[in-house]
């Protein structure tokens, strides 16, 4: 299902079993890590002004805490809130649950992630387009670009992050999922070329 709203999610493993169900930018918080971290903030304050956000988080009380604070960080009419239900259990690859026991957005199957999706308002777009036809940058324009797969790449996307804004330890795949969430191709193809 592919959605127009950027999602962000507590971890790296709320987002991988989220992004078996979602079409979209899907960030994390790194847990707490998004109290200290301006960058990441700023981030998701851009990506929210600019297509919209989605929260979805831990049912338990560590998800809220964080909910709560992007709730007062981000602009109300550019968030909205998925909620995943209370299920009792334990992830498959944690020893033990939670402190309160709860299943987190990991645990969740994939049809209580895509309804807590729709219900939180996401905005569904209709056919699926390959990002080619979308007219997004591609891995392949990246590598033209001499941001991935050159000796100096990486000094080169520094750079850039650092132009636009952007966490300075961003990946190649990040980068590329950011400049196609923040940019439409044509403001792309002006910000790179003025960069050079």
């Amino acid at each position: 299902m592919r959605i127009q709203e950027a999602i962000v999610v507590e971890g790296r493993y709320d987002k991988a079993a989220l992004a078996g169900v979602v079409d979209t930018l899907i960030l994390d918080t790194a847990g707490f890590g998004v109290f200290k971290d301006g960058e990441r903030l700023a981030l998701l304050r851009r990506l929210a002004a600019k297509r919209g956000l989605i929260v979805l988080t831990d049912s338990d009380g560590a998800g809220f805490v964080i909910r709560n604070y992007l709730k007062g960080a981000i602009p109300k009419g550019q968030v909205k809130h998925a909620y995943i239900p209370d299920v009792y259990g334990k992830e498959r690859r944690k020893r033990a649950p939670g402190r309160e026991g709860k299943l987190g957005v990991e645990g969740m199957s994939r049809s209580v992630l895509r309804q807590a999706v729709l219900n939180a308002g996401a905005t569904v777009l209709d056919g699926e387009v390959s990002a080619r036809e979308q007219g997004n940058l591609t891995p392949a324009d990246l590598y033209a670009l001499g941001l991935s797969g050159a000796p100096d790449a990486a000094e080169r996307r520094a750079a850039l992050l650092r132009r636009l804004e952007l966490p300075e330890h961003m990946s190649a795949k990040a980068l590329l999922a950011a400049l196609n969430a923040l940019y439409t191709p044509s403001e792309l193809e002006e910000l790179l070329g003025s960069a050079e």
